[in-house]
């Protein structure tokens, strides 16, 4: 396979680069300035309407060619809240585009709308403080859908499955407890991680009476908030403005925002802006003119060729800027190219230095672009300050996402300790651990660079949530001995270094149940109906033990730096890993402030372990953790089965 160079020509780049920072529309209240690239067209025509759905133009003005492959035009006067498009005229042929770089837009994206983005921010939403910035291995990520977050009725929030929920700050279920936004910071998370929140294609927004759900990963206009989640889709500007509120709401809770965000591909190639402005320069294609499919989703973005890569950095900038965000996730971040993430990191930076980036540092199928020049996970090394997902910690502790029957070390499954222990140091690796192998006999080599490009987690919504996968693998066990093993995996992310992340209704044994599927719960469940996909905030009660363990594990990660390691060379001095035995790994964390002791069990029979010498105190076990000790120990420790204990040295 190899790409369509057509717009690769050294020529074509130098040519056709618009370096300026002013795509798109421009608004003041004296005029409006508007400018597209659109550099193989013959002519552009700007489109003007009333309506941002329906009706015919009121009137058309032809744009003037300019620098570097760009159109421009210019209108006089006040414009807020008239939709416009673009026709471009390529080889005869017409086609009508929404502008790429739009702010706003009118039901389904189909227009562009011309906004004075000063009358979409809440009160305050300028000034407002946003939360203290950490470190990111002082991050606590909760990955949370906007519509699952309110949707069950026993969420207790109103504006379900929208934006608005978020501003509800003491929302309670039917037993009194906490659910929404007041859920979270009880449980001390400290980034919410939205999944896709821009305007995306798979859900008509003139029909909402009717039930739809999608994930989002079907992106159609990059830089404006999904319709289905205000209270006014035909609006352009109440979108924005609730999406604000929304971050707003969450900033005064302390707790951040990460977006999803999906570059990599688009809802339809034919159909997107950008491939009727400049037909297949968004896009990777092989020599057949076929588009590639890096991204399982029909096509693949080109972030190699410039002004792709410029979009890109542009549209992050923007929502870093204009929305507050504080961190974005990237979906298959593999398609991208690494000078491209690197370029992003660093135009952020100029921004915020603590802006939060990680993704996926994988494909979903082969891409023309060079292995060597993808953002793979054994690369994150070569993006500093960015990270990638750990799927070596995540298969270890429950068995590969891909075989459902496959068991983990928390299941019992023999030979996984030295993967355990490198997940534990973040991916940097060790010293001790030498020709490391995987359950599949790969070998595993370090590919972070510092623990902080390292993300830890057990589930996110992709595959079968934790607690399915454990039930399906573990037919043998009850309830109680899943729980058991749930506990122990959540030790595990929480006790090792680098970034936790968890999927939002971990802490509630979140399950998707669906009698249609072969093993009886749904593990896919990007368009499935909210009775599957919805937070059921009544089970909070019945799973209350769960919780609290979620909600101990993570204070105590917040008030042991030891457990929050900055750099591969402390790790390195910190950490001593006990001689490994089967089913069992246990080591030290030495360091100025604090000597901690973590022992993880995942044998189904109690342990003896010999303790360093001194008195400890006991804070997490197989039914508490948290900041308060459960007891003091000296000598031997007896393990439960199935089961952490951290134990932390008295002064």
């Amino acid at each position: 396979m190899r790409e369509n160079t057509i717009y690769l020509e050294k020529e074509f780049e130098e040519k056709y680069t618009y370096t300026g920072k002013d795509l798109g529309c421009n608004y003041s209240k004296e005029r409006v300035y508007f400018r597209v690239y659109a550099p193989t067209a013959e002519s552009v025509i700007l489109n003007l309407y009333k309506d941002g759905l329906e009706g015919e133009a009121f009137e058309q003005k032809e744009m003037k060619k300019d620098q570097q492959g760009t159109y421009v035009a210019e209108l006089t006067g006040d414009f807020h809240g008239v939709y416009y498009t673009y026709t471009a005229e390529i080889s005869g042929k017409k086609q009508e585009s929404v502008d790429p770089y739009a702010r706003a837009v009118g039901a389904n994206g189909k227009r562009g709308m011309i906004v004075d983005l000063s009358l979409t921010n809440p009160e305050g939403f300028t000034t407002e403080k946003r939360p203290q910035k950490v470190h990111p291995v002082d991050a606590v990520l909760y990955e949370l859908h906007v519509r699952d977050f309110s949707m069950d009725d026993s969420s207790g929030m109103d504006y379900q499955g929208k934006f608005l929920a978020f501003t509800q700050e003491k929302t309670i279920n039917e037993d009194g407890l906490y659910t929404g936004v007041a859920h979270l910071k009880e449980l001390g998370v400290t980034h919410v991680h939205i999944l896709p929140a821009f305007d995306y294609g798979s859900v008509d927004e003139t029909k909402l009476h009717i039930p739809q759900y999608n994930w989002g990963y079907d992106p159609m206009n990059y830089n404006v908030p999904e319709g289905s989640y205000s209270t006014d889709p035909f609006h352009g500007e109440v979108r924005i403005r609730e999406f604000k509120k929304m971050v707003q709401a969450l900033h005064k809770q302390g707790i951040c925002v990460v977006m999803d965000v999906v570059y990599n591909h688009v809802f339809d190639a034919e159909l997107f802006c950008y491939q009727k402005l400049v037909p297949d320069y968004f896009f990777r294609k092989d020599e057949n003119d076929q588009f590639t499919d890096a991204s399982a989703c029909g096509n693949e973005t080109a972030s190699n060729h410039l002004m792709v890569r410029k979009y890109m950095v542009d549209s992050l900038c923007y929502w870093a800027e204009e929305y507050h965000i504080d961190g974005f996730r990237f979906d298959l971040m593999a398609v991208h190219d690494i000078t491209t993430m690197n370029e992003i990191r660093k135009a952020l930076n100029e921004i915020d230095e603590d802006i939060l980036l990680y993704g996926e540092g994988w494909t979903a199928d082969d891409s023309p672009l060079p292995k060597e020049e993808r953002a793979l996970k054994k690369y994150t090394y070569r993006m500093p300050g960015i990270a990638s997902f750990s799927d070596d910690l995540r298969d270890a502790i429950k068995g590969s996402v891909f075989e459902e029957e496959e068991k983990g070390f928390v299941s019992g499954e023999p030979g996984l300790e030295d993967m355990i222990k490198f997940g534990v140091t973040g991916a940097v690796g060790h010293s001790s651990l030498f020709q490391l192998k995987n359950s599949k006999e790969e070998t595993v080599v370090p590919w972070a660079k510092e623990p902080s490009q390292c993300v830890n987690y057990t589930s996110c919504h992709d595959n079968y949530t934790l607690w399915d996968k454990l039930v399906i693998s573990n037919p043998e066990c009850d309830k109680e001995e899943i729980k058991e093993m749930n506990k122990l995996a959540a030790a595990i992310v929480f006790t090792s270094q680098g970034i936790p992340f968890l999927h939002a209704g971990e802490e509630l044994l979140r399950s998707k149940p669906d009698k249609t599927m072969e093993y009886g719960y749904r593990d896919n469940s990007y368009n499935s109906s909210d009775e599957i996909n919805s937070i059921k905030w009544s089970t909070k009660k019945e799973n209350l033990d769960m919780f609290r363990y979620y909600q101990g594990l993570i204070a105590f990660r917040k008030s042991n730096s030891a457990l929050r390691l900055r750099s591969k060379e402390q790790i390195e001095e910190a950490i001593i890993f006990r001689d490994k035995e089967p089913g069992l790994v246990a080591y030290e964390i030495k360091t100025k402030e604090e000597e901690l002791f973590v022992i993880y069990n995942g044998s189904n029979r109690e342990r003896q372990i010999t303790l360093p010498a001194g008195e400890f105190e006991v804070y997490i076990n197989k039914d508490k953790a948290g900041t308060t000790a459960l007891s003091k120990e000296s000598g031997q420790v007896t393990v439960a089965k199935v089961s952490a204990m951290v134990l932390k040295k008295c002064v």
